[in-house]
């Protein structure tokens, strides 16, 4: 099962598309707080629309609460400094997308910390 993971997302209308699309997919959202904005924000509800109300959503206190409820599965991190290219990834376990393009400095770091590839 593929699911999307948000690390601290902090733009409502992006956070409320990504929802809306998964919803739209029946894939699982986790966010990964902090969080920028609450869900009731009216910002977040106007692009999320209907769809929050089939959607799937996870939250984590942190990057490390993810990390250890998600262990067996393989994450992915999404970037467009990426050497490899999404499409010859092997799907068969699940996987998590990270949106992250502003933190994968942190998370690099703190994947190889914990000797995550």
């Amino acid at each position: 099962m593929v699911n999307i993971a948000l690390y601290k997302p902090d733009i409502p209308q992006n956070t409320a598309a990504v929802v809306r699309l998964a919803a739209c997919l029946d894939l699982r959202v986790h966010i990964i707080e902090p969080c920028g904005f609450n869900l009731d924000d009216p910002r977040f509800k106007r692009v999320v629309m209907d769809y929050i109300k089939v959607s799937k959503i996870l939250r984590y206190e942190n990057f490390e609460n993810f990390i250890k409820k998600n262990s067996k599965s393989r994450i992915v991190l999404m970037t467009t400094k990426a050497k490899n290219l999404i499409m010859f990834l092997n799907l068969k376990r699940k996987i998590f997308y990270f949106l992250v393009e502003k933190v994968l400095e942190y998370l690099t770091r703190y994947m190889k910390k914990l000797k995550i590839r």
